[in-house]
């Protein structure tokens, strides 16, 4: 439809500068009085009365009218609703012949509604997932900046740095996750050997049980199930912990004071798991190799000390310090992957569960993945 022109038509009446009113004056009788116009119905328009019933007689009185154009007329449009095409049904009183008109116009107007967007296509969301993507990429490199410049700061002047706050989160995360940690790494040891024994067996091989629970146990498994149980419970707890605490503004209040964040709230933690993930590696590695001790005695009859004879000359220690270094990079992936989601929460407690579920699954994620970095580096070195 063409744009209408926007039509002041002042016909005489009271006050013609105050503001546009629409009062009952009893059932199905509205009157409407002062200027309705782009100025004047301001105040109206956000306090509209409530729209007159959809069926039953409907009377305007526009006795009281000092000015009425388009806006207005549009206003009232809105206001009558469902009744805005039953003009039949509505009793025109004290209209001038102008105004009358205009308001006709607005009520046969066919205004259609908002055309709804379409749909995505395919392209459309893998451009937008790959954009999204690339942002949070760069967003966490900045974190790691950040937190690495405050690291440095750190290192210039130690006594800045929270070790009651480490203490704690190395109680947490560390001391509090060794049942799970033992009972995890134990019975994963015992599968290693039960699998192991059930082929080993076939070829009279079965004293290499030794050999395939401590390799296993030292080099992959203990290390990397050990990262992914700490994901889950530390990570978790990172994220959703400073996620409360930028939800509840605390963080702006510490930026406010003149206390960087990532001092007080990132390196605590990053060092706490930097010291809990290979102590709780080389429990896995002692409860899982038990584990599998258990299963070669059973399975196997090889004894403890045969066992343990046997793991001592053929294991060597490079094996434990592989595992021991993986648990050092993992451990700075989780603390670093859960502080910079828990820093990305917006605004409410549904922001908080979102962030924590993304700290969790992208901490597991980049594990596995640098576990599987790891295997290859070390294949082309010969380690």
């Amino acid at each position: 439809m063409a744009e209408r022109p926007v039509v002041d038509l002042p016909i005489p009446g009271p006050a013609h500068g105050a503001g546009a009113s629409l009062q009952p004056q009893s059932p199905g009788v509205w009157l409407l009085a002062g200027a309705w116009h782009l100025q004047g119905i301001g105040r109206l328009a956000r306090q509209l009365p409530p729209a007159p019933p959809s069926t039953g007689p409907l009377l305007l009185d526009g006795s009281g009218l000092s000015a009425f154009d388009s806006t207005g007329a549009w206003l009232l449009r809105q206001w009558l609703g469902a009744r805005a095409g039953q003009a039949a049904q509505t009793d025109w009183r004290g209209w001038a012949p102008a105004r009358q008109a205009l308001m006709q116009l607005a009520l046969a107007a066919d205004v259609a509604g908002a055309a709804a967007a379409p749909a995505p296509g395919p392209v459309h969301r893998l451009g937008a997932a790959t954009l999204r993507a690339g942002q949070q990429a760069q967003a966490l490199l900045a974190f790691v900046g950040e937190t690495a410049l405050a690291a440095a700061g750190v290192l210039a002047h130690p006594r800045r740095l929270r070790w009651r706050s480490v203490l704690h989160h190395v109680q947490i995360g560390g001391f509090d996750a060794l049942l799970i940690v033992g009972l995890m790494s134990f019975l994963l040891g015992v599968v290693v050997a039960y699998q192991g024994a059930d082929q080993l067996r076939n070829y009279g091989a079965n004293i290499f049980v030794v050999e395939l629970v401590g390799y296993a146990m030292l080099r992959e498994f203990a290390p990397l199930m050990t990262a992914i149980i700490i994901a889950g419970r530390s990570g978790s707890s990172y994220a959703a912990q400073i996620g409360t605490m930028v939800v509840t503004e605390e963080v702006d209040a510490m930026r406010t004071l003149g206390i960087g964040p990532s001092e007080q709230l990132v390196l605590p933690r990053l060092l706490a798991l930097a010291i809990a993930l290979p102590l709780l590696t080389v429990f896995a590695d002692i409860t899982g190799v038990f584990g599998g001790m258990v299963m070669a005695r059973t399975q196997l009859d090889i004894g403890f000390h045969e066992f343990t004879d046997r793991f001592g000359r053929e294991l060597r220690g490079s094996s434990l310090v592989v595992g021991l270094g993986k648990s050092l990079v993992f451990a700075g992936v989780i603390a670093v992957v859960g502080c910079f989601q828990g820093f990305r929460t917006r605004g409410s407690a549904d922001s908080v569960g979102r962030q924590t579920t993304l700290a969790v699954v992208q901490a597991i994620f980049l594990v596995i993945v640098v576990d599987a970095v790891f295997s290859v580096v070390f294949n082309w070195l010969d380690i």
